[in-house]
């Protein structure tokens, strides 16, 4: 009789399942778990045991996937920080039209980190930056899954179209950026705007910022 010598994750993968802790499935799991856990308690408040009954897995398997709490806490804000941005670039990626891709990227983008999910977010993030440098940094990099780097790369394609003229492209998303959102991100983070702005304000707000970043920006209005 002859001995299978197939080792175990062979076996596991031949029968359709994954290796231990390379299950994308269960790691979505655990991290939607995750994220209703921080999201309700905070990061300090927040335990590996709550989170693992709101998962429905067991302690041993979340460990499988995470070291610790730390590192369970930055592969969730990672996983939104990239998500985020994917939805920034299809917009911006669908886009022919400067003012367009302009206006509907301002709106989605308002939409997004004015919404008591991601204020909550940003809040908890702020509260462990000083401990959690590396991941509060990864948010501000010129990565190529950045929402400044799809921003930049929708300039220099209006710029090649000779819709805008701009000679930093990274300042000049930064710029868009803070003329959409930042006084609306700064009254939710601090609890002056307690609700999200209404559609009819960001469609304001975002339409008064487009036409300002075009009398910089746009051929038409440069000297």
């Amino acid at each position: 009789m002859l001995e299978n010598s197939s080792s175990p994750d062979e076996t596991a993968c031949a029968a359709g399942r994954f290796a231990a802790g390379e299950d994308p499935a269960k790691r979505e799991q655990i991290l939607d778990g995750a994220k209703r856990v921080f999201m309700r308690l905070g990061f300090d408040a927040a335990s590996m045991n709550d989170i693992t009954r709101e998962a429905g897995v067991s302690k041993g398997t979340i460990y499988v996937y995470f070291e610790s709490k730390d590192d369970l806490f930055a592969a969730f804000m990672e996983r939104e920080r990239m998500r985020t941005a994917a939805s920034m670039r299809d917009i911006l990626d669908g886009s022919e039209e400067v003012e367009e891709g302009l206006s509907r990227f301002g709106l989605a983008f308002v939409q997004r980190v004015t919404s008591d999910e991601t204020i909550s977010a940003m809040r908890t993030m702020i509260s462990v930056a000083s401990r959690m440098p590396i991941l509060s940094q990864r948010f501000f990099q010129g990565d190529s899954m950045n929402i400044s780097f799809f921003l930049e790369r929708f300039f220099i394609r209006q710029i090649t179209r000779g819709a805008l003229q701009v000679n930093d492209v990274s300042l000049a998303s930064r710029h868009f950026i803070d003329l959409c959102s930042g006084t609306f991100i700064k009254m939710r983070l601090f609890g002056h705007m307690t609700e999200p702005p209404r559609p009819e304000e960001i469609e304001k707000h975002v339409a008064s910022a487009v036409k300002l970043f075009m009398a910089g920006y746009g051929v038409n209005n440069c000297p």
